[in-house]
């Protein structure tokens, strides 16, 4: 029995969620075309009968504009430490930026295996592939370089064979049917918050968190109550929409997903609250459900 936790890391919108939600086979993290759609956190957990990896999916490195940012950073530093081995997964068709030498800078200061994951290479060569390899391997020593597409699930297995040579632990922190350590009405907010974000532009997503307020479970179905808070009155209007049409638009698509994760009739209803300043504030921050995370 091999065990281990693996840290995803890279600055946002470069697929860690999309790679940790293809490897465990099931969706665990939301994904959107977005930037910093992940906020917390998320473990997921790949089984086989000899090996349990947990994958630790992390907010995207980025500069921080609020207190937010922040928080986010800094749970994404504490998973580094906390990892076993580190991911650090780049988009390999775009240049090589000041935000990927940030994090390179910062796991120079981490004694743990460092594997670099060139995602989205679906998009490229190999002449392309073979370029952005010598181009990152002068930077940092990496233990392994992997070319791999999330989306089209190329490559993933040679991944998880690598990973198994550096797993230390021999016991299984979950159940073998263990998919992830968040809870139910975690997710269902997060099937909420993906929607709207896929719905809505500029600050509108960004300004935006969801928490599940009560689910009510029945023979054959919920009844589930998401609150969706919003940081300004504008952007309320924009959520809701005109006569409410935004907002049937997100229950619509939310509960489709919802019932087919939940294998039952769902029933959702939405409520969004303008809480100004939100991301600033560290009591709402706490109450949202956004802890610090010490370093």
């Amino acid at each position: 029995m091999r065990s281990g936790f693996v840290g995803l890391v890279g600055r946002p919108n470069v697929g860690k969620s999309t790679l940790v939600n293809s490897i465990v086979g099931k969706k665990v993290a939301i994904t959107t075309s977005k930037p910093q759609t992940t906020r917390n956190v998320i473990q997921g957990i790949y089984n086989e009968e000899d090996t349990q990896i947990v994958f630790l999916d992390t907010p995207g490195i980025h500069k921080p504009n609020h207190r937010l940012g922040e928080l986010l950073n800094r749970q994404a530093y504490g998973s580094m430490e906390d990892a076993d081995v580190l991911l650090f997964l780049v988009d390999a068709k775009e240049p090589l930026g000041k935000g990927d030498e940030f994090i390179i800078e910062r796991l120079k200061k981490v004694k743990k295996p460092v594997i670099l994951v060139l995602n989205k290479i679906d998009k490229l060569s190999k002449e392309d592939i073979m370029k952005k390899i010598l181009e990152y391997k002068d930077l940092y020593d990496f233990q392994e370089i992997i070319p791999v597409s999330a989306l089209k699930k190329e490559n993933l297995m040679e991944l998880i064979k690598t990973l198994k040579e550096y797993l230390p632990d021999e016991i299984r922190y979950y159940g073998e049917s263990d998919t992830t350590n968040r809870p139910l009405e975690f997710m269902m907010a997060e099937i909420v918050r993906e929607k709207v974000m896929d719905l809505t532009e500029e600050e509108v997503p960004h300004s935006l968190t969801c928490i599940t307020s009560a689910v009510e479970v029945g023979k054959t179905s919920y009844t589930i109550y998401v609150d969706i808070i919003v940081d300004r009155d504008s952007l309320k209007k924009i959520v809701v929409g005109a006569h409410g049409s935004m907002i049937k638009e997100i229950g619509i698509r939310a509960r489709k997903d919802l019932e087919k994760m939940l294998n039952k009739n769902v029933y959702l209803n939405l409520r969004v609250k303008t809480v100004k300043d939100w991301r600033d504030k560290e009591k709402y921050l706490e109450e949202y459900g956004f802890h610090d995370f010490e370093e």
